[in-house]
């Protein structure tokens, strides 16, 4: 699975004040960490306290950039700050988000384009998230179409269908299942489908283990991919683990080492 680590995102107290008082230092530990737990890609946020998130950013990436190449995914609500953050990125980064509204998609897949990035879409609507499996559905159509019509590479499209957390919709917990089952049906070659995991625990007491296996079950219905925490050893594991089961890793006694030994190759 493609893994996005979640860790460089003002909301976290220590990571919006290293943002406050530009601690460069902190910022590449926590990149370091991230990779050799096995984050593929990493997703960068100012956090809403930004006074001048235009900066900030650019100044969270250029940090990243001078310890790693890895794809980075530009999580922010202006297209603006989007703009800047992927010419500093490069190509192959992530825009992170639009929802799937014509008006969002006519200004994020052209962006997308235009820096050769991959774009993550989100079933959310004006009207908010659906929670039916045929809701969620409507919605993925309708990105997949103006894909499409803009001729942008279905392969470089992320499709999230959006959990909520158990502890406020368990119904919506397998409607997301469901849709990433069916999203491999839908085209050819099918957009590939992403969640932001953490969600699902959100304001629960057993975070982890929810976590861990909600991605467990996500794996098995066909996900490609998650923002996560990759620092949760637990969750790395069961994701490792999960794969080995379904036939995308070779068995090994040492399996969990093995995965690990690719992943210092890797970096």
């Amino acid at each position: 699975m493609y893994i996005i680590g979640e860790k460089i995102n003002g909301m976290f107290k220590k990571v919006n004040q290293a943002i406050k008082e530009k601690n460069s230092n902190f910022i590449k530990e926590l990149v370091q960490q991230q990779l050799e737990a096995g984050a593929d890609a990493l997703d960068v946020n100012v956090g809403p306290e930004s006074t001048n998130p235009l900066e900030d950013m650019k100044w969270l990436i250029s940090t990243i950039k001078e310890v790693t190449n890895v794809p980075l995914a530009i999580d922010t609500t202006k297209p603006e700050i989007m703009e800047e953050g992927l010419k500093l990125a490069g190509e192959g980064s992530f825009i992170n988000s639009t929802y799937a509204d014509d008006e969002k998609l006519e200004i994020y897949i052209p962006l997308a384009k235009k820096y050769n990035a991959k774009l993550i879409a989100l079933t959310i609507s004006q009207t908010g998230v659906p929670q039916d499996t045929s809701g969620k559905m409507e919605l993925v159509s309708n990105i997949i179409q103006k894909c499409l019509e803009c001729e942008y590479n279905i392969e470089n499209l992320y499709i999230d269908p959006v959990i909520l957390p158990i502890n406020v919709s368990q119904q919506n917990a397998i409607a997301v299942l469901e849709v990433i089952q069916q999203i491999k049906l839908i085209s050819n070659p099918p957009p590939k489908t992403l969640l932001g995991l953490s969600n699902i625990s959100q304001g629960t007491k057993y975070r982890s283990l929810i976590d861990r296996t909600y991605v467990t079950l996500a794996l098995a219905f066909g996900l490609d991919s998650a923002i996560l925490n990759p620092l949760d050893s637990e969750l790395m594991n069961s994701i490792i683990t999960a794969e080995l089961l379904l036939g995308k890793q070779l068995y090994c006694e040492s399996f969990l080492d093995a995965y690990r030994k690719k992943i210092e190759l890797k970096n």
